[in-house]
């Protein structure tokens, strides 16, 4: 865990020295889990974006786009259930005054107890190799079943707190587990209490309570309160979605480990409109359809896995969470819901507007079901930079930091450097970098040894470099290096645009 927890230090400090991530208003010493988007990091974010828009909606006929306001009448979250339920529990210690989310004290304790099997797991294929069965040798171990039953009955515990509202239950979980603070190692917890995580403003002149409203804390209800208005404009049939990318805001509790929690963040979210009782089907073909979208960015598919909620949301028949093995250990990145009918439903009941479609093939009318698919967008880019950095030792004994990033992905695509800022050698550069930055983020770079700007192009993942050097002006060839294999390449000036689209299209991605 603690080369884990050094991991993310250096890539928040990465993150800076490359222009990244920078806290917000740090001048003024930083506002906590709030953050900007620096110069290559808004680079980044907007391609991922891109990709997330491109592969739900441009390549989904039956899937349409929508940009809804982050303001909303407030009606729409007392409809919604975030007015009376939208909270966390919270429990506070009282030698180190710090406050914590008590579920996720409980579910950092079961992840402990999940890696003492993975440790019997992994000595067991250590001592036997390849003739060991681990399917049988989890089904029989000892200590692997041991754990797993200690597992299962704080989580059943757990369950039944959560269902029931039990706060005090979730705190004598938390005292029979002999959960510690992790900042004073005490075990002095107070009571637990819910806390509403949405911010409030006023609207208009006169601040008083009929004026509230609120900042949304999630992306989904602008859809449903369009989905009427989307549906008879685009003449769409269901089954059909709704994307949306866009800022949602919460009053986190604990917001800490860089950007994964953060009190503004953005949200990457689809809603599929299904018939009632098609739910479960199109519920586990977005599962997959989802795994295999983080699987394209080409990142080991061990970082993923799947955990079915312990507890659904009230509006939830079946809720799952694709988590990623982040610097911090598995943590939830996208949320697969299958939210029944209860959005829609409430609407109707609190605007006393229908919102029922008349399918033509069944001759009948109804409330839709709706099936969704929410990413953060802020952890995506967390995943994508974590699984990227590398720290490589070269064979000349020298080190590299290197931004191993989906070519598709990387801020910058392709940096054209002069060897040298004489003889013509910078003009010839130019004339490349103005045939090239129509079609790609381009970077142009002159300063300094050819050795450092390599490295300074692979600390933020610039998949290829060309240099122009003296043989270019006699015959017009240059070398274009690759990031991850340091190889150079002497090509023609005009082989170059071909060279990169081959290299760079998405749509081998997409595919």
């Amino acid at each position: 865990m603690a080369n884990k927890e050094d991991n993310l230090k250096k890539i928040i400090s990465h993150s800076k020295e490359y222009g990244f991530v920078f806290q917000s208003s740090e001048i003024y010493d930083g506002l906590a889990a709030v953050y900007d988007y620096g110069q290559m990091g808004a680079e980044l974010k907007k391609n991922i974006k891109d990709y997330w828009w491109k592969a739900m909606v441009n390549m989904n006929e039956n899937i349409v786009g929508l940009d809804s306001a982050i303001f909303m009448h407030p009606t729409t979250w007392k409809a919604s259930g975030h007015v009376d339920a939208f909270s966390d529990p919270l429990i506070d210690n009282k030698d180190s005054n710090k406050r914590y989310r008590a579920d996720v004290l409980i579910e950092e304790y079961v992840e402990k107890i999940r890696l003492k099997t993975e440790k019997d797991v992994a000595k067991g294929i250590k001592r036997f190799g390849d003739a060991l069965d681990e399917a049988q040798f989890r089904a029989t171990n000892p200590n692997v079943l041991r754990n797993q039953t200690k597992i299962d009955d704080i989580n059943a515990r757990f369950k039944t707190a959560m269902e029931a509202d039990d706060l005090a239950g979730i705190k004598t979980l938390i005292e029979d587990l002999g959960i510690a603070c992790p900042i004073s190692g005490s075990k002095n917890w107070t009571d637990v209490k819910q806390f509403n995580l949405m911010f409030s403003t006023e609207i208009g002149a006169v601040a008083d309570s009929a004026n509230t409203i609120y900042l949304r804390p999630e992306t989904a209800q602008g859809i449903f309160v369009n989905y009427l208005n989307v549906q008879k404009s685009g003449r769409m049939k269901i089954p059909f979605g709704i994307a949306q990318i866009g800022k949602a805001f919460r009053n986190e509790i604990v917001a800490r480990q860089f950007i994964f929690r953060m009190r503004e963040f953005e949200q990457m979210e689809m809603q599929f409109f299904v018939r009632p009782g098609e739910e479960m089907k199109w519920y586990e073909h977005w599962k997959a359809e989802r795994v295999k979208w983080h699987q394209s960015l080409g990142i080991d598919a061990k970082y993923y896995r799947f955990h079915d909620h312990i507890k659904l949301a009230h509006y939830a028949n079946a809720a799952c969470d694709i988590e990623f093995d982040f610097p911090m250990g598995f943590k939830e990145l996208e949320g697969i819901h299958s939210r029944t009918d209860f959005d829609l439903k409430q609407h109707e009941k609190f605007s006393g507007k229908k919102l029922q479609y008349f399918d033509p093939e069944l001759n009948e009318s109804y409330v839709p079901y709706v099936v969704e698919t929410s990413v953060g967008l802020d952890r995506t880019f967390l995943a994508i930079l974590s699984s990227a950095f590398t720290e490589e030792k070269l064979e000349n004994g020298t080190e590299r930091t290197v931004l191993k990033l989906p070519a598709f992905l990387a801020p910058v695509k392709v940096a054209i450097m002069p060897l040298t800022r004489k003889d013509g050698l910078p003009d010839k550069a130019r004339e490349i970098l103005n045939t090239l930055k129509y079609d790609y983020n381009c970077n142009y770079d002159e300063k300094d040894s050819p050795g450092k700007r390599y490295r300074r192009q692979d600390a933020i993942g610039t998949p290829f470099c060309i240099m122009v050097d003296h043989q270019t002006l006699e015959d017009n060839t240059v070398t274009i290096r690759d990031r991850d294999t340091m190889e150079q390449e002497r090509v023609s000036i005009d082989k170059i645009e071909a060279i990169l689209k081959e290299k760079l299209d998405i749509r081998k991605v997409l595919d």
